[in-house]
């Protein structure tokens, strides 16, 4: 591990305005979501998953809560979820159009 470079990178970190830490925590979370074609239908998926952003959606409002999920799928963790969540609050339509659409496939 390159401890120079760490120590730097937390240097810089720490000196970011709450607002410069609040786009670098969105940043950093969008590159948890991912879409590749040809991988769960090309739809949101969890970073280097096959576990769709609308799948966790659709467990939550049938009642999973975090801990159950993480439970369920120990290759998430508690970053993953909420930036599934985020995903879904900036892009329910398009969760909510795909989880209709599993739903009338069923």
């Amino acid at each position: 591990m390159n401890q120079k470079l760490v120590n730097s990178l937390v240097q810089v970190i720490e000196a970011l305005s709450p607002e410069e830490r609040t786009l670098l925590e969105s940043r950093l979370q969008s590159h948890t979501i991912q879409k590749t074609p040809g991988i769960c239908g090309g739809h949101a998926r969890i970073r280097n998953t096959r576990i769709p952003v609308w799948m966790l959606v659709s467990l939550r409002k049938q009642g999973a809560d975090d801990l159950e999920l993480l439970q369920n799928y120990p290759s998430l963790t508690s970053e993953d979820l909420t930036a599934a969540w985020d995903y879904y609050e900036q892009n329910s339509s398009e969760i909510d159009l795909i989880i209709t659409a599993q739903n009338e496939d069923d």
